[in-house]
Parts: structure tokens; sequence; C-alpha cells
């Protein structure tokens, strides 16, 4: 579970006090910095999954963009800055975000064309407080990977189940798509890529 350093800071405080090399992953939720729970096997191999998969397919398509190892996405309002499981980023365009250069962070639409957070214990943040800033700042797609399925029933249904949720901006706001099983995802922006729900939950494990 997240831990919250009860300290109200600005986010360049955060990013001065962000301990060089660190073990841990910390995130910025207005104001408050918040120690992530160190990440699971399963969880990881998703991540790692994902990230070849999007890679391949952007490579193919011969898209600038890429993704980095560690960055912050920061919305325009408010002292928060989260740090996403997979950000892609659009390279044209990181020289018009101030904060790039010196504190790898971006903070506009036409800088991030896709994120993905793989759910883990505090499922609300993604559910809620992410998806409403990332809505904000519009990032045009959020994936919520919910492997585990440890989402509340008003997200991801009764019963509950491993669930992708496809977040897609439509006219300043998300409308949202969910595949379970065999269903083969759509995304917005790879709209060839050919991954079912199931291969990416069955990336989180290995055989023993």
């Amino acid at each position: 579970m997240a831990h919250a350093l009860h300290k109200i800071v600005t986010f360049e405080e955060f990013v001065a006090w962000y301990p060089e090399n660190a073990q841990n992953r910390y995130e910025l939720y207005d104001g408050v910095i918040v120690e992530m729970a160190p990440p699971t096997g399963e969880h990881e191999g998703i991540v790692g999954f994902l990230v070849g998969e999007i890679v391949m397919e952007y490579k193919r398509l011969n898209f600038p963009y890429f993704i980095p190892k560690t960055a912050f996405v920061k919305p325009l309002e408010g002292e928060s800055a989260y740090s996403p499981d997979v950000l892609l980023l659009n390279r044209p365009n990181l020289v018009n975000e101030p904060l790039w250069k010196k504190e790898s962070t971006v903070s506009q639409a036409a800088s991030i064309p896709l994120v993905v957070e793989v759910v883990s214990t505090n499922w609300r943040d993604d559910y809620l407080k992410k998806a409403a800033d990332y809505e904000a700042v519009g990032i045009p797609e959020y994936w919520i990977v919910d492997y585990a399925a440890l989402g509340g029933r008003r997200f991801i249904g009764n019963p509950k189940q491993p669930t992708i949720s496809i977040y897609s901006l439509v006219e300043g706001e998300y409308q949202v798509s969910q595949y379970i099983g065999e269903e083969r995802i759509q995304s917005p922006t790879f709209v060839e890529l050919n991954l079912t729900a199931e291969q990416i939950f069955q990336a989180g494990s290995f055989p023993t």
C-alpha cells in the first residue's frame, strides 16, 4: 500500500527532495509525498510485456515516440506529480515542455500520447484521482490494467474479474471501454495492436 509522508510541499520542493538513485518510487498527491508500494513480480511482468509490445508497435509505425525509465506527469493545476507504470512520450513536443530538460517532467497533452497504470493496492488513485488529472491534462489515452481485479465493483462490475479499462478522450472527457478474457483490446493510438486482455494478464505469470 502507498505510504504518505505528511508534509505539504511544492512540486519544486518534491523534485529537489527526490532521492538520487532511489530504491523506491515516490509521487506527489496534492502536495503530499507518497511512497509507492514495492511492485510485485506479476506487476513488473505485465509492465515489461506492455513496454515491449508498445515499443515494437511505435517502431513499426515509425512514430517519434519513446518510453522513459523515470519521468513525471504534472497537471498544471495543483501540486501533484505522477510516475506512470508506462509513459509514452512524443519526442518532438518536448522542446515545448519547460520542466523536461532539468526535471524530466511533462504537462502538455501533445507530449503524452498514452499512459498505463497497472493496478496495485492503491486502486482508488488509478480509477479516481489519476483518471481525473490525466483527463484534465488532456492525455488522449489512459489504460488501467487491473490484473488482480482489485478495483471497486462500480469500476469493473460484479462479480469482479481481471479487467483492462481504456479511457479515450472525446471532446475533453474520457469515455471508457473495458476488456476481459480473450477480447482484443482497442487502442486509439495503436489501432492495429493485436493483444487480448488475457495475453496481458498472463504476462504477469511465470512458469514455476
